[in-house]
């Protein structure tokens, strides 16, 4: 058995899909399917109880293929907060940790609906407030077209 370090996490081990090999350099290692293990990793780590770990949010989060900043964007926070988090500094809350099992498990089966929702939800909250106008009827208040 091998510990994959590649990954950044510190408890991923390998019984087999790895050969020592010599290299110029000395003796090295040559995994199998380098992606289709990292896949492997990171569908472990949505499916885990638990909340993420600092080391587990960084791993999900560049088999995003995201930034902290790009991350921050899509979930609606700060990239210092992502930052702090990947740190360990504060933990991850809850909502954010299941947003981004949810992201990973979109973005691994193909379908980008979900993301695209976040997105749109974000824009919405950037936009200027429209006022809310309400008419009454007959039937009671109604919003108003």
């Amino acid at each position: 058995m091998r510990r994959y370090d590649g990954c950044g996490l510190k408890n991923v081990w390998l019984v087999n899909g790895y050969e020592e090999v010599d290299t110029p350099y000395g003796r090295g290692v040559k995994y199998v399917d380098l992606m289709g293990l990292h896949r492997a990793i990171a569908a472990a780590i949505v499916d885990k109880p638990g909340t993420l770990t600092a080391e587990e949010l960084r791993f999900l989060r560049k088999e995003l293929l995201l930034s902290q900043k790009g991350l921050a964007e899509l979930i609606g926070t700060k990239d210092q907060t992502i930052a702090r988090w990947e740190r360990g500094l504060n933990a991850v809350p809850g909502i954010a940790d299941r947003l981004v099992r949810a992201l990973y498990r979109e973005h691994a089966e193909g379908n980008p609906k979900l993301r695209q929702l976040v997105e749109r939800l974000n824009e919405l909250d950037a936009a200027e407030p429209a006022p809310l106008r309400f008419e009454h009827l007959d039937a009671g208040w109604k919003a108003a077209a």
